[in-house]
């Protein structure tokens, strides 16, 4: 039995990363942070077969967080994949020198610290798998090289949730630094722009199934697999 958690997975891209996993046999933590709501999701995909759990977790409570790392270790013992998927967005029109600091800092205990905290509670139960994986949803909007909605684009807007991803990029290597030579691989991937909500297609997004698709490569990767990179679609990309 592989065991997949997947944060923030009650619907959009996580969902379909754990629906994508759950295909390829493996058991999945559906998470997300109404416990109802994750219920209903899973049982969606229980319908079909897949062997989905639905477990409470909010990112940015260290007491949900850690009651789940608890829950996990009594019921599995073992964690193969973490998928931090778990994520805020910022306003578009949103610039360093207008923002909000204190929803700045809300974005930011979402995507880096929940990432981060959520990472140092379940690495002792990944220190366990034979062949663990730690993989961090990120965003072309943290790098430099994405020519649409990278940092340098768009006269700097949607500016904490780039920085939000560029220091996620960042934590991926210092963690995959860390565990060289442990087993555990981490990466950070972008799943493009997708179809998350209503009219994205007009700004040209992509099914979320091709972005999920990135993400599920990267936690399924074989031992001889890369850890540190950044990738898109299973290719480099660069931050």
């Amino acid at each position: 039995m592989t065991i997949a958690l997947v944060t923030g997975s009650q619907r959009g891209i996580g969902l379909e990363v754990v629906r994508q996993l759950a295909q390829q046999g493996l058991t999945v933590i559906l998470t997300g942070r109404n416990l109802d709501k994750a219920q209903a999701a899973a049982a969606a995909l229980q319908a079909d077969g897949l062997d989905v759990r639905a477990k409470a977790l909010d990112v940015v409570d260290t007491a949900s967080v850690q009651q789940l790392a608890h829950n996990i270790t009594a019921e599995f013992g073992v964690l193969d994949i973490l998928i931090n998927n778990a994520a805020h967005f910022a306003p578009w029109t949103e610039t360093a020198s207008t923002a909000d600091l204190a929803a700045v800092h809300q974005l930011l205990e979402t995507n880096l610290f929940g990432a981060w905290r959520v990472t140092q509670a379940f690495l002792p139960l990944i220190r366990r798998s034979a062949s663990g994986r730690i993989v961090n949803v990120s965003s072309g909007g943290g790098s430099h090289s994405d020519l649409q909605f990278g940092l340098t684009t768009n006269g700097g807007t949607s500016a904490s949730y780039g920085i939000s991803k560029a220091a996620l990029n960042a934590l991926t290597v210092k963690l995959a630094v860390e565990l060289a030579g442990t087993g555990i691989l981490v990466n950070a991937v972008c799943p493009g722009l997708t179809a998350t909500s209503p009219g994205m297609e007009a700004m040209g997004a992509r099914p979320i199934s091709l972005g999920a698709a990135g993400v599920v490569w990267a936690a399924l990767l074989s031992q001889d697999g890369p850890t540190g990179g950044f990738f898109r679609d299973g290719q480099p990309l660069g931050w």
